[in-house]
């Protein structure tokens, strides 16, 4: 979820249910290196509590130093390792589910970051199910990163070489459930209310981690916990209430300063905005409308004509 989990995201995900968050991971090495724009990818308010800093590298005592300093300056509720990461860039510095085919330096690398901090903060691990669909390993991994200090594993339902393709294997998420004394958090295809409730009663899992599913519907949070208290569908959210969070989501990202121009911060957004706008009425030529706005006044514009359009279309 790097580049959209940031500090206005988890805000908006907060205020709609999400019970506890991540920041967008963030590179063990840059920590170190005191680099600013490093450090920005670790900012989260007090109102959104409990929130843990997401590292990842492969130098389990460079880790565990770097989880230190955030430690210093922030002061999260917990660190949380990242080892599901299935990017080429990051795999390709030995990185995020890289790790998962070298099963000692994995344990080297959770086991520093844990000596390093302590007492100090709780330290937890993400996971994917395995490298590919030959070496599915989760079980083995997990047992090695409670084995290693790891307060709680998230586990995702997909192997490196699937990526986001074909379908998470709960079943092998409720393996490592079984199979540990931690909590285990269930990740993977979880898109509404029936989802968890289905997730929760078939396995083992002690809690459910959303991803994907929230870029388009942050609501999601809400909609899950209502299900899970009523066995009730919320209605439907309006295409209006939609669009405003669209808009002041535009506005909190040019009021936080983060880019120099508002050209900068709305095209910055654009893969944000077109994600948001996925089931919207005429979808296809909205998104391609989107792909080309630099300003909060041309969103609030394509909000105003998709609002009318639906309109017209209901009262036809």
């Amino acid at each position: 979820m790097a580049g959209v989990t940031d500090v206005i995201f988890r805000e908006i995900c907060k205020g709609l249910g999400a019970d506890v968050m991540v920041t967008e991971f963030v590179s063990a090495e840059g920590i170190m290196q005191a680099d600013d724009r490093t450090r920005k990818y670790t900012e989260f308010t007090d109102a959104q509590r409990p929130v843990g800093v997401q590292l990842f590298g492969a130098d389990g005592e460079r880790m565990g130093e770097a989880a230190r300093k955030i430690i210093d300056w922030k002061q999260p509720d917990f660190i949380d390792i990242n080892f599901g990461c299935p990017v080429n860039k990051v795999v390709a510095r030995n990185g995020g589910s890289s790790l998962l085919r070298d099963c000692p330096m994995l344990e080297s690398v959770a086991s520093g970051v844990a000596r390093a901090v302590g007492d100090q903060v709780p330290v937890t691990a993400k996971i994917r199910i395995g490298w590919d669909q030959d070496t599915v390993n989760a079980v083995e991994v997990g047992k090695i990163l409670e084995g290693s200090g790891m307060q709680a594993v998230a586990v995702h339902g997909r192997t490196r070489s699937q990526g986001y393709s074909g379908e998470a294997d709960w079943g092998v998420i409720d393996r490592v459930a079984q199979a540990l004394s931690v909590p285990v958090i269930g990740n993977g295809d979880i898109r509404c209310g029936e989802d968890a409730f289905r997730r929760k009663r078939e396995s083992a899992v002690s809690g459910l981690m959303i991803g994907r599913a929230a870029m388009q519907n942050p609501w999601i949070f809400r909609e899950i916990s209502h299900f899970l208290n009523t066995g009730d569908l919320l209605p439907e959210i309006p295409l209006e209430q939609r669009w405003e969070l669209v808009i002041r989501h535009c506005r909190l990202a040019m009021e936080s300063g983060r880019f120099p121009t508002e050209k900068q911060t709305i095209t910055s957004m654009r893969s944000r905005l077109m994600n948001y706008c996925k089931g919207f009425p005429g979808a296809k030529e909205l998104r391609q409308r989107l792909c080309h706005v630099v300003s909060v006044a041309e969103v609030e514009d394509l909000a105003a004509s998709c609002m009318a359009e639906a309109s017209d279309r209901s009262l036809s």
